[in-house]
C-alpha cells in the first residue's frame, strides 16, 4: 500500500508533465512586442548571469565535445586499449510561457525545462539521443537563478569557482538514458577566460533592435569523466565548448532556421560562425567570432561571413537534406566543415517540437587538413523552426 507521501510525489510528477503550450512561434505575442525588452546592450555580471534569467522568454546553456577513452592508469597502465572517440552534446533549456506571473494555481506552467541528450560514436556510425520536457517545480525541474544549476530529475549541469583559479569554472553534467542506452558523468575545466560574443556579450540575430541575445561561450573545455554505453562504463578526456544564451526572440519572422558552428581549433584558438537561412536559402542575418589562444577576440560583422553548402545528406527518417559540407568564408581565412556522421540528426518533437541536425564535425584549411574539431548545428530544414 501506498504512503501519503508516495502518493503525492506521484500526482506531482503527473501534473509537472501535464501538456502545455511550447511558446516556440517566431514573432512574440502583440502584448510582448509592446513589453520592456530584457536583453539590451549591458555589461554581464559573474557569477549572476551564469544562472538563469527567467525574465526572458528563451534560454539554454548547451555543451559539446568530443572525447577520447583515457589511458589505463596504475596497474593497468601497460593494458593496450582500442582507441574509440565520441562525440556529445547536452543541452538545458528554459522558456517562460505566458502564464501570468500572478496566476493563482501553485500548478501553473510559468517556466518550462527541457533537455536534450545525445552520444556520436564514431566506430559503430551511431547517434543515440534522449529528450525530457517538465514544467519547473516541485523538485522535479528547476533553472537556478545566480549561477549555473540546471536540473531536469535525475540530469543535472552545475557549475563552481575553480579552486587555485583566477575566474576559473568547473562545471559538471550528469545525464543517464536508459531508453537510448547511455549516459555521462563528466567535468569540464576551463583553460581560458569567457568569449563573449558580439559586443560585450550582446549579440545581434537581426536587422530589429529585439532581435538579439545575451551570449557568451567557454571554448577549449578540459574533459574528463566516465561514458557509459549498454551498461559498461569508460573513463574518457576530451575537450569541450560551451554556450549561454538568453533572449526574448527567437528568429526573425523570414528566418526558417538557422546553421551553426562552434569549433576548437588544434592551436587553441576558437571559432564561431552562424547564419539565419530564409526559406529560399538565403542568409537573413550572420555573425560570428574568431580567437586566437592567448588573443583578443575578433567579432564578425554581419556582411563579413559566409556560409555556402556543399555535399547534402538526405535523411531517411524525416526525409530533410542537409548540408553535411560547408565552405566557410571568414575574415581569418577560408574553411571547410565536413561532418564525421552523417547520421546526426535529432528528432525532438517531444520537447522543443522540431527536428534537428547535430553533430560532431570536423573544421579543415583551404588543402583539406585538420585544423580543429567542434559541433555543426542545422535547423528549419525539416520545417519551419
Amino acid at each position: 500500500m501506498d504512503t501519503p507521501d508516495a502518493g503525492r510525489r506521484r500526482l506531482l510528477n503527473r501534473l509537472a508533465l501535464l501538456p502545455v503550450t511550447l511558446p516556440w512561434s517566431a514573432a512574440a505575442p502583440a502584448a510582448e512586442r509592446h513589453a520592456p525588452r530584457s536583453v539590451h546592450p549591458r555589461a554581464l555580471v559573474f557569477p549572476a548571469d551564469h544562472g538563469a534569467h527567467p525574465q526572458t522568454r528563451i534560454e539554454w546553456w548547451y555543451v559539446t565535445g568530443e572525447v577520447q577513452s583515457a589511458k589505463p592508469s596504475g596497474a593497468d597502465a601497460g593494458r593496450p586499449v582500442a582507441a574509440a572517440n565520441f562525440g556529445f552534446q547536452v543541452t538545458f533549456f528554459r522558456s517562460r510561457t505566458d502564464v501570468a506571473a500572478d496566476h493563482p494555481s501553485r500548478f501553473a506552467a510559468q517556466q518550462l525545462v527541457f533537455a536534450h541528450a545525445a552520444l556520436t560514436d564514431l566506430k559503430q556510425g551511431r547517434l543515440r539521443h534522449d529528450q525530457r520536457i517538465a514544467r519547473a517545480g516541485f523538485g522535479i525541474a528547476e533553472a537556478a537563478v545566480g549561477d549555473t544549476g540546471v536540473t531536469l530529475r535525475d540530469w543535472h549541469l552545475t557549475r563552481a569557482d575553480a579552486v587555485g583559479t583566477d575566474g576559473g569554472s568547473r562545471y559538471r553534467t550528469r545525464v543517464i538514458s536508459d531508453t537510448a542506452g547511455f549516459g555521462f558523468d563528466f567535468i569540464f575545466d576551463t583553460t581560458q577566460p569567457l568569449l563573449l560574443q558580439g559586443d560585450g556579450g550582446y549579440s545581434r540575430k537581426g536587422p530589429r533592435p529585439e532581435q538579439a541575445s545575451h551570449y557568451y561561450s567557454q571554448p577549449q573545455l578540459a574533459v574528463s569523466g566516465t561514458l557509459t554505453r549498454d551498461g559498461i562504463a569508460l573513463p574518457v578526456q576530451g575537450s569541450a565548448w560551451l554556450d549561454h544564451e538568453w533572449s526574448d526572440s527567437l528568429l526573425d519572422p523570414s528566418a526558417v532556421g538557422w546553421d551553426w558552428i562552434g569549433m576548437n581549433l588544434d592551436d587553441g584558438s576558437a571559432l564561431t560562425a552562424f547564419h539565419l537561412r530564409g526559406a529560399d536559402g538565403a542568409t537573413v542575418y550572420a555573425g560570428g567570432s574568431f580567437r586566437p589562444a592567448g588573443g583578443a577576440v575578433r567579432n564578425f560583422a554581419a556582411d563579413e561571413l559566409r556560409l555556402t553548402p556543399g555535399r547534402l545528406w538526405t535523411s531517411p527518417g524525416s526525409r530533410a537534406r542537409y548540408p553535411v559540407e560547408w565552405i566557410l568564408d571568414t575574415p581569418v581565412g577560408r574553411f571547410r566543415v565536413k561532418t564525421l556522421l552523417d547520421s546526426q540528426e535529432l528528432d525532438s518533437r517531444t520537447s522543443t517540437g522540431a527536428i534537428y541536425w547535430e553533430g560532431l564535425s570536423e573544421l579543415q584549411d583551404e588543402q583539406g587538413r585538420r585544423v580543429g574539431r567542434g559541433y555543426l548545428e542545422m535547423t528549419g530544414y525539416a520545417g519551419r523552426l
